[in-house]
């Protein structure tokens, strides 16, 4: 799950060395931190933190085939 979620990152950054995901596992859960570079930070969550939500559905769909739930949490 981490790497689809690096991967998704990574295409919308620009600086590419400064992404962080740090993975929280629960026994049901699995929480990831996100911190990228504070000017990509705008392109990560996009206007109205729609390209966010669009992230947190797709690890949602994920996560649910390996029946787990999943949040990803944007740090700056």
């Amino acid at each position: 799950m981490k790497e689809i979620l690096e991967t998704i990152i990574a295409s919308l950054v620009d600086n590419k060395d400064a992404i962080e995901i740090n993975e929280v596992d629960g026994e049901k859960s699995v929480v990831f931190e996100v911190k990228v570079a504070e000017n990509d930070m705008g392109k990560v969550i996009g206007r109205q933190g729609k390209i966010a939500k669009s992230i947190r559905t797709v690890m949602k769909a994920v996560a649910a085939k390996e029946h787990k739930k999943v949040t990803v949490e944007f740090i700056g």
